[in-house]
This record gives structure tokens, sequence and C-alpha cells, in this order.
């Protein structure tokens, strides 16, 4: 169609191609990152919902909405992030969605599960509520028919199953298995070419766009209102988590491409809030994490400010999508609630305890884990506004708003909440665990030890600078406490940035111990990460 020309065919896969192994955003016309299967088909769901919802909104005709084609291929239909997808796109009844699957028999490395079995595929991708379409993906009549046929529309989403065979054309490579991703020898390749036959390259096709009826939508905020006011004053006794909630529903009322999804736990995380003041923008994904990943990556590519919610724990089953969405270069908020042991009884399984080591390990991501309802309000404003992926952690507790109203926050900063000229030691934490060293300064202080405070509510990047000033000032002496597992933490992230400079000693109290079921309080204890634990740790270093 003339986008890539022979120049640019021969870089294929060399260094600085944009024609990669696997195609990424640096070739412009792709919008995301292809390479890890089992991803293209919520992707596209992702952006077909968004289309259609935006269809519905102008009151327009459901078939004016734009057709989102996925090809897959039939070795990674055996993931099941395909089948949430599937299932997903029924239920939404997304009959602006099409996909190929391209049942050619052949894995990587043997036939795939169900082979040239295109009645199977057929049964069970119809159980699901999709129109189906078996077609020889060889017979150009059959592919024009089909494509006349998925454009109509039936509240349902549609399969075309085309049944081809690989290396077709080519006498020794058809259907033959041991030929994935190998390019042929010289005197293979010969015969090849010459069995093709000439080829007319003067024979152009087009490509056409979608012609997207679709308001531009745009912040509708004068630009002199920097931000919103925060409806909590000091004292007040409130879950971060409600409060991600509150604020994403305010925002909301101002810029129209904020958009929530939740993984069925919107009376956790508090998204319903959203979900009641602006429900044609919030998508329920159910118990599906990988998919709703996929789903938010698709609406970024539309242009959309997805904000993603589910408890930290269950990022977890998504970390392949968080991280190929990160190669895609999204535009995605992720929000994690009930993380660490502070939610007690609930036990081990449901505590998010490598949120902080999952997400840091993200390229490009903002690691964020604020302590109080206005720093989690002002975090909330920062990531709608800011280009990017981030991670921010809410909690189950209430928690005593300890910042006023209009306290400042910023991507990589941090709080110094209690110092004097004579502090021993650097105590520093965010979220629930910095509650327990501000318990544990005023015990110390009673004994006559004076002890630095630090809130380092941005884990990543973190605030080096101010790190290095406390640590020396307190002659050397630093103590990270977290509701976290010792790894990739924010002891972890800390430790990177001070680990170069002299004379400083870092020590950690983290979750070192299986967790269990319990209060939270004996929990803090049973891990070592209470006040009376830092009390102790701070006693035995000034021995």
């Amino acid at each position: 169609v003339g986008v890539i020309s022979d120049k640019d065919i021969d870089s294929y896969r060399k260094f600085k191609s944009f024609l990669e192994g696997h195609p990424t955003p640096r070739f412009i016309w792709v919008e995301a990152a292809t390479g890890s299967l089992g991803q293209g088909l919520s992707i596209g769901v992702g952006e077909s919902l968004l289309m259609k919802s935006e269809v519905r909104s102008q009151r327009s005709e459901a078939n004016n909405s734009p057709i989102v084609y996925v090809l897959l291929g039939d070795g990674e239909v055996a993931e099941g992030s395909v089948w949430e997808a599937i299932e997903v796109a029924s239920y939404y009844k997304l009959d602006n969605l099409v996909g190929i699957i391209d049942v050619n028999r052949l894995g990587q490395s043997g036939e795939t599960m169900l082979g040239y079995k295109v009645s199977e595929y057929k049964k069970r991708i119809e159980a699901f509520g999709w129109q189906t379409y078996v077609i020889d993906g060889h017979n150009f009549n059959e592919i024009n028919k089909v494509f006349d046929k998925v454009s109509a529309s039936n509240n349902k989403p549609k399969m075309i199953i085309a049944k081809t065979i690989k290396g077709k054309g080519v006498s020794f490579l058809e259907n033959k298995e041991g030929w994935h991703g190998k390019p042929l020898p010289e005197e293979e390749y010969k015969r090849a070419i010459k069995e093709l036959g000439k080829i007319n390259k003067e024979i152009k096709g087009e490509i056409k766009h979608p012609n997207l009826r679709v308001k531009s939508l745009e912040l509708r905020v004068k630009k002199s209102v920097q931000r919103l006011k925060v409806p909590y004053k000091i004292g007040d006794q409130v879950a971060t988590r409600m409060v991600y909630g509150e604020a994403l529903a305010k925002l909301g009322d101002l810029n129209l491409n904020i958009v929530a999804l939740d993984g069925e736990t919107k009376n956790s995380t508090y998204s319903e809030i959203f979900k009641n003041k602006h429900p044609q923008r919030f998508y329920e994904m159910f118990i599906a994490e990988q998919n709703m990943v996929g789903v938010a990556i698709g609406m970024s590519k539309r242009g959309k400010v997805p904000f993603a919610s589910t408890f930290a724990a269950f990022w977890t089953r998504a970390f392949d999508q968080i991280r190929m969405s990160a190669i895609s270069q999204t535009n995605v908020k992720f929000v994690g609630s009930h993380a660490g042991i502070s939610i007690g009884e609930d036990g081990p399984s449901q505590m998010g305890l490598e949120d902080f080591a999952m997400f840091r390990s993200i390229f490009g991501s903002t690691v964020l884990c604020p302590a109080d309802a206005v720093a989690t309000w002002r975090i909330v404003e920062i990531m709608a506004k800011t280009s990017g992926l981030f991670y921010m952690r809410t909690n189950r507790p209430v928690t005593p708003v300890i910042y006023k109203s209009d306290q400042n926050f910023e991507i990589g900063g941090s709080k110094v909440l209690k110092q004097t000229k004579t502090d021993k030691v650097t105590v520093v934490s965010c979220g629930v665990t910095l509650f327990e060293a501000l318990k544990a300064a005023d015990v110390l202080a009673k004994k006559g030890i004076n002890v630095r405070v630090v809130d380092a509510y941005s884990i990543k990047p973190i605030d080096q600078k101010t790190l290095i000033r406390c640590a020396r000032d307190t002659e050397g002496r630093l103590i990270v406490v977290e509701d976290h597992y010792f790894e990739g933490g924010l002891g972890e992230a800390v430790s990177a940035v001070l680990s170069d400079k002299k004379n400083i000693e870092i020590y950690r109290l983290a979750v070192g111990k299986m967790p269990m079921s319990g209060k939270k309080d004996d929990l803090y204890d049973y891990e070592e990460i209470s006040a009376k634990a830092i009390v102790g740790k701070v006693c035995d270093l000034l021995k």
C-alpha cells in the first residue's frame, strides 16, 4: 500500500529500524505493541466499546460506529485472556468488533490445541454469544462476501474463522512444521520465489481511516483554576480508597476524557462513586483483570484517560499486560486498593504486598502511595493531567487527615513531617505505616529522643535529595518502614538512590513473615512494622 519502502524492508529487525521483530508504536501505523500473545482482542474490545459508547451518547445509530478488526493467531486462542475478551465483548453486544482467527494448524513448536477443527472453534465462540463465519482463508470470493456480512448490526460481535495453510504456494513449506520464524536459505529462497510466480509491484492498495464523528473532548476548566477544592480538614478520618472515588468523580465533571474501569470491586475501591456520577463513562470489567488492562490500553489509544482499579493483589494477574502497556506507550492509570497487612481479617490472599515491586519494575512508570485524604486527592489530580503509566496504592483502613487542604504534592516529592535540630534517626515511610512512624516519634520524644519522619509518598521517582539531606542531618542513620514485602518495596527504592553515598546506613522494617488473618494492630506487631517495632529499632541503633 506504499507505506513501507524496499529500503525500509532491508532494515527489518535491525538496530534502530522502526520495523522490529514484533511491531511497536515506533512504527507509526501500530497503536499497541504486539508479540506477547493473547492481548490484541482485549485492546480491540477497548476501542470498539469506547466508540460504541460515544456513538450512543451522541444519539446516533449504532451502525455508525467504525468497525474494529482484530487478527488472531490460532495458537494464541489458547490464552485465557482471549476468552475474557470474548465474554466481555458479548456482554456489551459489540457488533462493531470483528475478530479474524487464522487457523493454519501450526504453532511455534507443533500443532495447536485444536489443529484444523474449525467446527470446534465455531462451537466454542458461538457459545459465548458471538456470530461466527467459517471460510477458506485463501478464497478471495469468500473473503469479500464475509466482509460484507460482518458489517451488519445485530448486537453480536463477529468472528471470522479462516482456515489457511501455512506456507501456501510453496510446495516444500505448505503445512510443514519447523519453519516458525526461520528465514529461508538462499537456494530454497530462490525456489520459493519461482514457485510463487511474478508479483506486479505496481498494484497498490489504499488505507482509509474510519470517519469518526466524535467531538474533540477537552478539559473544560478555566486556565486560572489550577486545582479543585479538597473537602477534608485536618483530623478527619477518611480511607484513601474512598477519596480516590470522590476525587475521580469530581475530576470527571471537568474532563470528559476520563473513563473508569473496575474488576467487580467497585464498592470496595469506591470507583462506584464515579459510576454513579458518570455512568456512561464507567465500564464494569468483572473478575478478568488481564482483559481489563487490555481494554484500558485500547481506550487510551483512542485518546481517553483510563483509571483502572481493583485490589492491589489482583493486579499481579495482569503483569504481562501491564508490562506491554508500557511498551505501547499508553496513558493508563492503575489504582490498587486493600494493600498490605493493614486489611487484617481477610487474610494473605487479599493482601497486596508485591505491588510496589511489580509497578516499580515497569519501564517509565510512576508509583505513588498517599497516606491521607488530601495527598490522595492531589495525587489523583496529578495522575489525571500527567501523561504516562501511573500506579497509586490506596488503603482500606481509615486514616486521619494530616495535611492542610492547600498542601502541594508533586511527582518525585516527599514531605518532612517531624524534624528538629537534634534528630538522631530519620524514619522514612508511606501510606498506613507513616502513622506508625508518627506515633513512634511521639513515644521517642517523651524519652528525649528526636527522630525525623519523612513521608515518601512518591516511590518512583523518589526524592533522593531530601533523603540524602535528612540522612546526613541524622548522623547517617535511616530506617525505612513499609507495609510491603522486603523485596522490591520502598526500602529497596531508598537503598537504590543512597547505596553509593558514604556514611549512610539504611535499616529496613517490612513484612518478612507469612501473613495471616487478624487485627491490623496485631499484624503490625507480628511483622514488626508497628510503632513499637520502630521505637525498638531506634533505641537499638542508639545504644
